[in-house]
């Protein structure tokens, strides 16, 4: 999947008025995604997507370190999405379920299996849910 078909699957699933729109929110979601998987699946997931889509799962990652990897569950998540995104959580957790949709189908849903493997009950039932979940 293109860039240019990525972005336009948010922006129409997220039901989103332009283009900066879809990219803020894909940035928000991912670079989020970054945090609280561990770093070599971001890189994994990453590689999968299109570049520019991808380095928002990399900008999170420590170098030389185990990476990151953090704790947190969905309300966290949520909550930092909202703040990236400048929404608030409602719609935060509607587009985390777009992005995600998305990611998912741009992957063949291959990486995307091993991401929900490795997440919290709470939050493997948000990217499961979908855009119109």
């Amino acid at each position: 999947m293109r860039h240019e078909e990525f972005i336009g699957k948010v922006q129409n699933r997220g039901r989103l008025s332009g283009h900066g729109e879809a990219e803020r929110a894909t940035r928000s979601v991912l670079e989020t995604l970054g945090e609280r998987i561990p770093e070599g699946l971001a890189d994994n997931l990453a590689a999968q997507l299109p570049h520019e889509i991808g380095e928002h799962l990399r900008r999170t990652e420590i170098y030389g370190g185990a990476g990151s990897g953090e704790r947190f569950g969905r309300h966290d998540f949520i909550e930092r999405v909202a703040h990236r995104a400048g929404s608030d959580e409602p719609r935060a957790a509607f587009l985390t379920r777009v992005v995600l949709e998305v990611t998912d189908e741009a992957t063949q849903g291959a990486v995307a299996q091993k991401v929900r493997g490795s997440l919290p009950a709470d939050l493997r039932e948000l990217v499961a849910a979908g855009s119109s979940g």
